[in-house]
């Protein structure tokens, strides 16, 4: 029954975790396909009037799938922005919607949005053909032929924006098939990634072994890891990290190194209870712990158990600020949240810097005070961790299902929190 009970609170953690990078990496294709304006059942029912919902399309076409009642795909729709947001016509960018059949022939065009005035635009939309051009021809070859090829003479009186509707379609069409024709990079595997599994591999041995008696044995491995995985490789798990490899993907042909980091952190604290990157692999925490360890013992704090309790809320809240700032692209680096990017000091900002020394002074008063208190990717990793026969349901798995209950009102309310407190 013990374990049963272990197995289901491991799940339920790493089922969290799962549960909010799918929200985000879905946040992000919904924002790719349909950005602040997504396109609407109505807009397309004009020319498919049994639709009822739409669906995010992942793939490089970047539209949506148009579905009816029964849940049976009966066509598919693109818009043309921002593709065609560069291309001006008499004194702005024109976003036209293309609605498809199932084959992808195309049903019908229609105008959703211009920064051309309104005359011009109304006599494009009050042409009797000039919106349908493009009826029943295929994707590919809308895609492959330009307005002058197709002999597309535009709406006279309002020539420059309807050629710009034209190539408007004929670019947005065209960078997909560009898109799924792009070869997917060969796996590359440098010396950085070799020496990093090598630290990795060493990490994961002193975990289960220990260094217990050979404290010179640790001191050199933390030294290490603070030189080579800090400063030479710069490969530091971090929240900025977490966050663009769930929204875009994990890179593992290009950074097969740093998708060995992460899977390793994740998995071995949750299957086995070892703090692995922690207390391992993590150069500033081997900077904090070298720290604390040559400063005088008298210079050590002691921490009231409320001030400690309340301390201990602070990286959870940070990692409330991320989710909300990613879900709501709000103008901030998340890097400039975690010291990490102080190691890699061709590149750092000043706040991660900043971070940076106040954690390593910190690191003189109190043991390990920044991952203690402020570190939210270390507050992650603490919460996947089993922690063996007496792991229960506690305030950080509460804190855990908020976080992820955060999430989904973001995800859900996008639009609507969007409108009212971004654009105000």
């Amino acid at each position: 029954m013990k374990l049963l009970r272990r197995l289901a609170l491991q799940s339920f953690r790493f089922g969290l975790l799962i549960a909010v990078a799918w929200m985000l990496r879905a946040h992000q294709i919904h924002l790719r396909v349909s950005g602040l304006h997504p396109v609407s059942v109505a807009e397309v029912s004009a020319f498919l009037p049994d639709a009822a919902y739409l669906q995010d399309d992942p793939g490089e076409r970047a539209g949506v799938f148009i579905h009816n009642a029964g849940g049976a795909q009966i066509g598919y729709a693109v818009r043309t922005a921002p593709v065609s947001d560069s291309i001006i016509g008499y004194r702005g960018w024109t976003d036209s919607l293309v609605v498809f059949d199932p084959a992808l022939r195309v049903l019908g065009v229609r105008i959703r949005s211009s920064q051309d005035t309104r005359d011009h635009v109304g006599d494009v939309t009050g042409d009797p053909y000039y919106l349908k051009t493009w009826n029943s021809k295929p994707w590919d070859e809308v895609a492959r032929t330009t307005p002058e090829d197709a002999g597309i003479e535009g709406v006279s009186g309002s020539t420059m924006t309807s050629l710009a509707v034209a190539e408007g379609i004929q670019r947005r069409l065209l960078s997909s098939i560009d898109a799924m024709a792009a070869a997917p990079p060969p796996l590359r595997i440098h010396a950085r990634d070799i020496g990093l599994a090598a630290i990795i591999l060493g990490g994961i041995v002193l975990a289960f072994s220990g260094t217990h008696g050979r404290p010179w044995l640790r001191a050199g491995f933390q030294i290490l890891v603070l030189v080579y995985v800090g400063f030479i490789n710069g490969d530091l798990l971090a929240q900025s990290l977490f966050i663009g490899w769930a929204q875009n993907g994990i890179p593992g042909q290009m950074a097969p190194g740093l998708t060995l980091m992460l899977a390793a952190a994740l998995l071995v604290p949750w299957a086995t209870g070892k703090p692995l990157y922690c207390q391992h692999l993590c150069p500033h925490g081997a900077a904090q712990e070298l720290i604390h360890r040559a400063a005088p013992r008298s210079w050590r704090w002691k921490i009231r158990a409320d001030v400690d309790r309340g301390l201990r809320w602070l990286a959870p809240g940070l990692l409330a600020v991320v989710l909300i700032s990613s879900f709501m692209l709000l103008p901030i680096d998340l890097a400039d949240l975690e010291p990490f990017d102080a190691y890699i000091l061709r590149s750092a900002g000043w706040a991660t810097i900043i971070i940076a020394i106040a954690g390593l002074i910190l690191a003189v008063f109190i043991p390990m005070g920044y991952c203690r208190y402020g570190c939210p990717t270390g507050a992650l990793l603490t919460f996947l961790r089993a922690h063996g026969t007496h792991d229960r349901f506690s305030a950080r798995d509460i804190a855990a299902l908020l976080l992820t209950l955060l999430a989904a009102l973001l995800k859900w309310n996008y639009h609507a929190l969007h409108d009212a407190f971004l654009t105000g």
